[in-house]
C-alpha cells in the first residue's frame, strides 16, 4: 500500500499528460479539417500525388464572368437546328480482301513504337496537316469535336515547352510520382530530361474543350470530351504511323496550365497529351518489348 501510495501522484501526472496529447492532437484534426480553402477533394489530390492539377485549371484568360448569372451562361441545344438523315453506302470488300487488308493494317501498326529519338529532317508541314485531319475524324460525343490540335514548329517556343515540361517533370520523377512509379520506369531508361521537345521538327499538343462557346456567346455542352479527344489521339498515331512518322506519347503531369497560357489558349481547353513528331533518327533505339498475345486480350461469346 505504501509502494501504491508513493507512485499514485506520478501516475496522475501521466494520466493527464496522455489525456492533454489527446485532446490537442483531436483539437488539430479538427481544425485542419475545417480550415478554409481545404475541401475534401484537396485531401484526395494528398492521397494521389500525381493527379493531373490541369483537371483542377480556372485559370481564365478572358475576363470572368459574373457567377449570377452562371445559369444563362449555357446555351440550350434545341437552339441548334435538326440533322438532316442521309443514305450511307460505304465499299464493301470480298471477304478475301477484307483478311488481307485486316492483316496489312495489322502489320502496320505492329510496328509502332515509341520512339524518343526523333531526327530534326524537315517534315512536309502538308504531311502534318493531313493527319490531323483525319485524327479529326474520330467520334465524339453529340457530334461535339471536342479537340483543339496546336501544332509547334517554332524553335523558340519549342524550347519554352521544353523548359515547363522540364522543370515539372523533374519535381514529378523526385516528389510526385513515389518510388514503385520510378522504379517501373527504369527499364525504359527515361527521366525528366526531354531532348525531342527542342529536336523534333513539331510538337503536336492535343487540348481537350471541356465545353464549347455557340455563336451567341453561350456555352455548349460537350459530353464525353476526354474519351472523345483519347479516340482522336489513337486515330492520330495510326495516321502518323502510315505515313511513317514516329512520336512518343507525353502526358507531361501538371504541366497544362503553364502551356495553355503560353500557346494563349482559352479556359475551356486542358492539355491532354504532347506528342513530339518526326522522322526516327539514324541511331534511334526502342525498348525489347512483346505485346500480349490475341488470346490474352480477346474475348469472344
Amino acid at each position: 500500500m505504501a509502494l501504491l501510495s508513493v507512485f499514485t501522484p506520478v501516475l496522475a501526472v501521466v494520466l493527464c499528460l496522455v489525456i492533454g496529447f489527446v485532446l490537442v492532437k483531436s483539437w488539430d484534426t479538427e481544425t485542419t479539417s475545417t480550415s478554409p480553402g481545404k475541401s475534401k477533394g484537396a485531401t484526395k489530390g494528398e492521397k494521389r500525388p500525381w493527379l493531373d492539377q490541369d483537371l483542377q485549371d480556372d485559370t481564365e484568360i478572358t475576363a470572368k464572368e459574373d457567377d449570377d448569372d452562371a445559369d444563362d451562361d449555357w446555351g440550350d441545344s434545341a437552339e441548334e437546328e435538326n440533322l438532316t438523315q442521309l443514305p450511307y453506302s460505304p465499299q464493301r470488300y470480298p471477304e478475301e480482301t477484307m483478311l488481307q487488308r485486316s492483316k496489312e493494317f495489322y502489320t502496320l501498326m505492329n510496328q509502332r513504337r515509341s520512339v524518343r529519338f526523333i531526327s530534326p529532317e524537315p517534315v512536309p508541314r502538308e504531311v502534318i496537316d493531313n493527319v490531323i485531319h483525319t485524327a479529326g475524324t474520330a467520334p465524339s460525343g453529340a457530334h461535339t469535336e471536342p479537340w483543339t490540335f496546336v501544332v509547334v514548329s517554332d524553335p523558340d517556343i519549342k524550347h519554352q515547352i521544353r523548359l515547363i515540361v522540364e522543370e515539372e517533370e523533374e519535381m514529378n520523377y523526385r516528389q510526385r510520382m513515389g518510388e514503385k512509379w520510378v522504379q517501373d520506369l527504369a527499364k525504359f531508361r527515361t527521366n525528366w530530361i526531354k531532348e525531342y521537345l527542342d529536336v523534333a521538327p513539331y510538337l503536336i499538343l492535343i487540348f481537350k474543350q471541356t465545353y464549347g462557346i455557340l455563336p451567341n456567346g453561350k456555352k455548349k455542352t460537350h459530353y464525353y470530351n476526354e474519351i472523345s479527344v483519347s479516340i482522336s489521339c489513337g486515330i492520330l498515331l495510326a495516321a502518323l504511323q502510315n505515313v511513317g512518322l514516329v512520336t512518343v506519347t507525353s502526358t507531361p503531369l501538371n504541366c497544362g496550365p503553364k502551356l495553355r497560357l503560353l500557346l494563349k489558349r482559352p479556359a475551356n481547353e486542358k492539355l491532354l497529351m504532347l506528342l513530339p513528331v518526326g522522322y526516327p533518327a539514324t541511331d534511334a533505339t526502342v525498348p525489347d518489348l512483346k505485346r500480349k498475345h490475341l488470346d490474352d486480350i480477346l474475348v469472344h461469346v
